[in-house]
């Protein structure tokens, strides 16, 4: 990371947060570390409806899931009491993609980890977080590619549902499978 990236982080920071100097050194040691992740000033809205202009970290993380490697699109939102209080962390999906709900991640793409739900500001950072999501998703990865339904052939149909997805296959002789032929996955 260069002087000039500090300079435009520190620009960039609102003065409304309450701790500039820590949060402008989290921010330089995770983008120093993370190239693929970038500030950006942006509007949240929270849950009650008010809105703030909050600094997020935006990008990707790499995961490693079965030898494969896959970036995970994010956003990390540091509110004004950052680092007294956790980030406030979602998936960024592309169209492409689905998010998997899990213990770690909601339908609306929350990620929700005992890490961020433990926060202590003297024993937890950003560069840690980031850390403990590659290595939650790398265990239970977070998204899918999307199964696109038009693409099925007349061999087989995908089913998609909020907790699972199967394929039913049509027999070539168009009789129906009986129970005792199924095999379950």
């Amino acid at each position: 990371m260069t002087i000039r990236t500090i300079r435009y982080v520190r620009r960039m920071l609102p003065m409304t947060y309450d701790h500039r100097t820590e949060v402008l050194s989290e921010i330089s040691l995770v983008l120093s570390h993370y190239q693929h992740l970038e500030p950006v000033l942006e509007k949240f809205v929270f849950n009650d409806g008010t809105a703030k202009n909050l600094i997020n970290l935006t990008g990707t993380i790499q995961v490693f899931y079965e030898r494969k490697q896959y970036n995970i699109p994010v956003t990390l939102w540091l509110r004004e009491s950052y680092p007294r209080t956790a980030p406030i962390c979602y998936l960024k999906p592309t169209c492409e993609m689905v998010v998997v709900t899990s213990k770690y991640v909601n339908s609306n793409g929350e990620i929700m980890m005992p890490y961020l739900d433990e926060w202590k500001h003297t024993k937890c950072d950003l560069h840690s977080l980031i850390q403990v999501m590659m290595a939650t998703f790398s265990e239970v990865p977070p998204l899918r590619m999307h199964l696109d339904q038009e693409k099925s052939t007349s061999a087989h149909k995908i089913h998609l549902a909020d907790d699972f997805s199967h394929v039913t296959l049509n027999r070539e002789d168009h009789l129906p499978f009986y129970e005792l032929n199924e095999t379950i996955c």
